[in-house]
């Protein structure tokens, strides 16, 4: 028979317990156990007044951001709304069922004000660090490293040649991005100018590094290899070298926070050069497990810098004739490094051995003699060199690599991060770091925060079976 609900009268007392309601294994419910905001007031309490009307607690605008950023919820204002009505959200941000949702407005004013002045959200991304290591999810023997393009939040069409001259207009009628950008050029003047500049938000970068030309930032993100911890993050503009520089300052940062510093770490072929390389084992005691940036050899049929013997001891190179090629050809009374701009040490032959060598055509055909280019960290290149030859990095480094290309996937795709909405590389960076923390707390959860599923039946009996099988 067909049922039909009763319009019936609707009750005047209703008893409604909003903790009943939120099932034990909901993902809020299980990250609500890893964050602690006691620490969290105590660093936010010098950045309020002792005096006048209490402010929006700092505890539920990070609690609405968290939900945000775990959900893919962008829209500040959409936020608001879905925090409203959903029964989970309410019960995260420990908000009743007649309690109101603070304006979305409040958080632009706290985030350009307090917030950013007291760096809380990186204050909070590492703590969710900590409490991760604290659960035992970080071993701190291998780290990866990549970075990857987010598009920024401006328009393509309004943006100017690099090479034109840009009024900004006055200081008091400049948007913050471009006052950040200022400021940034003021600090350091020796970049080229970009090909295109974006009025909006001049700090980014236009790159068509992934396909058509955008605006785009970078997040640079290094991970724990063991369980794809993100350690840390930094946002760079987009360029390459920026990405580069940006892994001294992640390594660092973690040694002085966490100190921990890893036994080697993992990248591809950009993280690859020879000032890294040298960075990384010489300055660091890293090992480099990193494919090396390398265009030495070459393919027209001469000879490669692989085929020259290179005596240490005597600082020189020896050709496969068996002529020398060396630093300089005379004595200085005041000795020169010999090293150049791009921190190479020239090698030489001399041109009257060349010009009689039956191998010339194949060693320097277009050029008298013969000259050989050698980084001075070249010791840590043979160190990549030797390692990229072994069979943890054949077997195990390759594959461990992928785990950071797996947390931009994550990013992107399940958390709706593939275009940035704030501007302004400190806005970026406070986007990066939401978003981190964002997917640490989901990885713990899934690592430390639900238990394993409980056995209804007991496995069958396999040992009829077995001896069975081996009789027949």
């Amino acid at each position: 028979m067909m049922g039909q609900q009763t319009a019936a009268q609707n009750e005047l007392f209703y008893e409604f317990n909003l903790e009943q309601h939120i099932p034990g294994n909901h993902l809020l419910r299980q990250i609500d156990k890893f964050l602690d905001f006691d620490q969290i007031r105590q660093h936010l309490h010098s950045f309020y007044s002792h005096t006048g009307r209490p402010s929006v607690d700092p505890e539920l605008m990070i609690r609405m951001l968290v939900v945000g950023y775990c959900y893919g919820i962008r829209s500040e204002r959409r936020l608001c709304e879905e925090i409203n009505f959903n029964l989970a959200y309410r019960w995260f941000c420990q908000l009743g069922l007649e309690d109101e949702i603070p304006d979305h407005s409040t958080f632009s004013k706290n985030r350009h004000g307090r917030y950013r002045e007291s760096d809380i959200f990186r204050f909070v991304f590492d703590a969710v660090v900590q409490r991760c290591m604290d659960e035992g999810l970080v071993k701190g023997e291998g780290f990866a490293i990549d970075a990857s393009l987010v598009k920024a939040d401006v328009c393509r069409q309004r943006a100017m040649r690099g090479t034109e001259v840009i009024d900004w207009g006055p200081t008091e009628k400049q948007s913050r991005p471009v006052r950040e950008y200022l400021d940034a050029l003021d600090e350091d003047l020796t970049k080229s100018k970009p090909k295109s500049i974006s009025l909006t938000d001049p700090m980014a970068r236009w790159t068509a590094a992934k396909g058509p030309a955008i605006f785009a930032y970078s997040t640079n993100i290094m991970i724990d290899v063991e369980n794809a911890i993100i350690m840390d993050v930094e946002a760079t503009p987009g360029f390459r070298s920026d990405e580069v520089e940006s892994t001294k300052t992640l390594l660092e940062r973690i040694e002085t926070k966490h100190r921990i510093k890893p036994k080697r770490l993992m990248g591809d072929t950009a993280y690859g050069s020879a000032d890294m390389l040298g960075y990384l084992v010489n300055e660091k005691g890293i090992e480099p497990h990193v494919p090396i940036w390398d265009k030495s050899k070459r393919d027209d049929g001469t000879y490669s810098i692989g085929d020259f013997v290179w005596n240490e001891e005597d600082d020189h190179y020896r050709c496969p004739v068996g002529n020398l090629l060396q630093r300089s050809q005379r004595n200085f009374k005041i000795p020169r490094s010999g090293i150049t701009k791009a921190n190479t040490i020239l090698y030489r032959s001399k041109k009257q051995e060349c010009d009689i060598c039956e191998e010339k055509l194949r060693c320097c055909p277009n050029t008298p003699h013969r000259k050989i280019a050698r980084s001075i960290y070249e010791a840590a290149r043979d160190v990549a060199r030797e390692i990229n030859q072994s069979d943890v990095y054949i077997y195990q480094t390759f594959h461990e690599r992928k785990k950071v290309e797996m947390q931009f996937a994550h990013m992107k795709r399940h958390l709706r991060f593939d275009r940035l909405r704030l501007r302004g590389i400190k806005g970026v960076s406070d986007e990066f770091l939401l978003v981190a923390t964002a997917q640490n707390l989901r990885k713990m959860v899934k690592l430390c925060g639900r238990a394993p599923p409980e056995r209804k039946t007991d496995p069958p009996d396999t040992s009829i079976w077995q001896s069975n099988h081996r009789n027949n």
